[in-house]
């Protein structure tokens, strides 16, 4: 699996999550959310692994010391996505290493 591949993998999961979610009155918020998230996936998955923004995630260790791993943000980068509601696919992306370097 490329690091594009795994990087929408998860977040196509961290979609499914919020899908699942059940709150009341939540003004649909968790949909937006896992709407935002499937956009950002579908985005991911049409890079090629030498983009500069999955360099930069894999620079900032989401593909494990050696770049060869699963996608795993860490917990800034979780919780980062986990509250993303929404804007351009490419900015969450961007978003992730400044998060993670932020809790490092």
């Amino acid at each position: 699996m490329s690091r594009s591949e795994s990087l929408a993998a998860y977040l196509r999961g961290q979609a499914r999550r919020r899908l699942d979610r059940v709150e009341s009155r939540d003004d649909g918020r968790n949909a937006k959310c896992a709407l935002a998230l499937l956009d950002t996936a579908a985005y991911a998955a049409s890079l090629p692994d030498d983009d500069p923004l999955i360099l930069m995630l894999d620079e900032a260790g989401c593909f494990g010391p050696l770049g060869c791993e699963q996608f795993d943000p860490g917990e800034a980068g979780t919780k980062l996505i986990r509250l993303w509601e929404g804007g351009e696919p490419h900015e969450l992306l961007l978003a992730l290493p400044a998060a993670i370097t932020a809790a490092t």
